[in-house]
């Protein structure tokens, strides 16, 4: 795993956190929330690939 990763990660929050703010000043709750909720599909997304990653070095490191 590289640090870069987790920077990526937390830029994606800064971003997103960013976008609920200005959203949420207009009176567009409904949108906001939307944001917020793509924002954690995305960085799950890269987390599950990371795990995907993992089980594939792990598989390889035990011959299975």
């Amino acid at each position: 795993m590289d640090i870069s990763v987790l920077f990526k990660m937390a830029a994606i929050g800064i971003i997103i956190t960013i976008i609920c703010q200005i959203l949420k000043k207009s009176d567009r709750d409904d949108i906001a929330t939307l944001v917020s909720i793509v924002g954690l599909v995305i960085v799950l997304a890269v987390v599950v690939g990371m795990i995907g990653d993992l089980f594939s070095q792990i598989r390889t490191v035990f011959n299975l």
